[in-house]
């Protein structure tokens, strides 16, 4: 089994990269692989609705000139899929938008390339609107029929300098909890 962790966050190495990486840990544990892709410093645009995805059915997106067919190609094959996203403007960051929408138009284009496979969200902010962030990203579950594991909280950390996360408890033991039951989860649905 293999999990694909798609960072949508500008800085590589921030607060929801460690998020991420304490649900993978979890992950790890229970024998699952893990892989992290990080859209920091990656060109990715958003959706021009050329409509070619439902014409060319090649689980692919016609505008192949960024970094998009990649993170598709990785989330094909992937078991399992983490959206992590940092909260800016009481959303989810420009690059995770245009996955989002890009992936989500090529899956429902592919009869649901990413039905039952299993989704989760992950979300850093400084303080406020955590809960449209993490919704968004339910969202790209939800329609592409994907089961969604939950925790002791809302998949989110506080924290706004690098590494600040760290200091919050709850936050950190949200995503280990998550991490026990998406390996439950996994395991469950691959017996």
């Amino acid at each position: 089994m293999k999990v694909v962790a798609i960072n949508g966050s500008a800085r590589k190495e921030g607060n929801t990269a460690r998020l991420i990486g304490t649900v993978l840990q979890e992950l790890e544990k229970e024998s699952i692989e893990t892989e992290v892709v990080n859209l920091s410093g990656k060109e990715i645009r958003g959706c021009t609705a050329c409509m070619k995805c439902w014409k060319n059915k090649d689980a692919r997106c016609a505008a192949h000139k960024d970094f998009l067919n990649k993170c598709l190609e990785k989330m094909t094959h992937a078991d399992g899929i983490i959206l992590g996203s940092p909260t800016y403007f009481a959303n989810v960051s420009t690059e995770m938008k245009a996955l989002i929408d890009r992936a989500g138009m090529v899956g429902l284009a592919n009869d649901f390339l990413y039905r039952r496979k299993v989704g989760a969200g992950v979300v850093a902010v400084r303080r406020g609107g955590a809960i449209h962030v993490f919704n968004s990203l339910n969202h790209f579950f939800f329609i592409n029929q994907m089961v969604v594991p939950g925790s002791i909280y809302w998949n989110m950390g506080t924290g706004l300098e690098k590494g600040e996360v760290e200091k919050d408890e709850e936050g950190l033991k949200t995503m280990q909890v998550l991490g026990e039951n998406m390996a439950w989860l996994l395991k469950k649905l691959n017996a």
